[in-house]
């Protein structure tokens, strides 16, 4: 069976192509976000995944709770989906278009994790430097985890910089055993 990722990137980038091509991305995000959170819901799981609904009723299910945050081309689109039995991906068809999003603004999406609060000044030096870095514009969420004892690790789609104390007591433990 093909992995969700793999079914949902046709039909993100078909979203995607005409969002941009009509300069609607925010509204197409915004309009996707809403549809993956109400497909998400336990009793609109149910509701999708009954066999005895039509896909016509398995759309208008899930138009009637987010209705009012489609245009006519949404509405269009989460049709298509429900024909071809794919109302169930669009947690998957979010989270794919928010990353081409982020990709064509230029930003990225970062998580900080430190022993202790950063203040603003911190976050905003942090996010200078990564975004120096990284070449991109970086959004940065910051959590505090007190048990990496100090440092801070950084996390993104595809990169993870641990200069964590908890880390470097690793390495220093499994140089000493080696």
């Amino acid at each position: 069976m093909a992995e969700l990722n793999t079914v949902a990137r046709p039909y993100t980038k078909a979203a995607f192509e005409y969002a941009l091509d009509k300069g609607a991305l925010d509204q197409w995000s915004d309009m996707l976000t809403t549809a993956s959170a109400v497909a998400q819901d336990e009793l609109m799981v149910r509701v999708l995944g009954n066999p005895a609904l039509t896909s016509e009723q398995k759309a208008e299910a899930l138009m009637s709770v987010c209705e009012e945050q489609f245009d006519d081309a949404g509405k269009n689109y989460v049709s298509l989906l429900a024909e071809n039995q794919r109302l169930p991906l669009l947690p998957e068809i979010s989270a794919q278009f928010e990353q081409l999003k982020a990709n064509q603004q230029q930003s990225v999406e970062i998580d900080v994790t430190t022993a202790f609060d950063l203040d603003e000044q911190q976050q905003q030096k942090l996010a200078q430097a990564l975004g120096t870095k990284l070449g991109r514009e970086v959004n940065l969420t910051s959590k505090v985890d007190k048990s990496i004892l100090g440092g801070v690790v950084v996390r993104t789609d595809d990169l993870v910089i641990d200069g964590s104390v908890r880390a470097r007591l690793a390495k220093l433990a499994e140089a000493m055993n080696s």
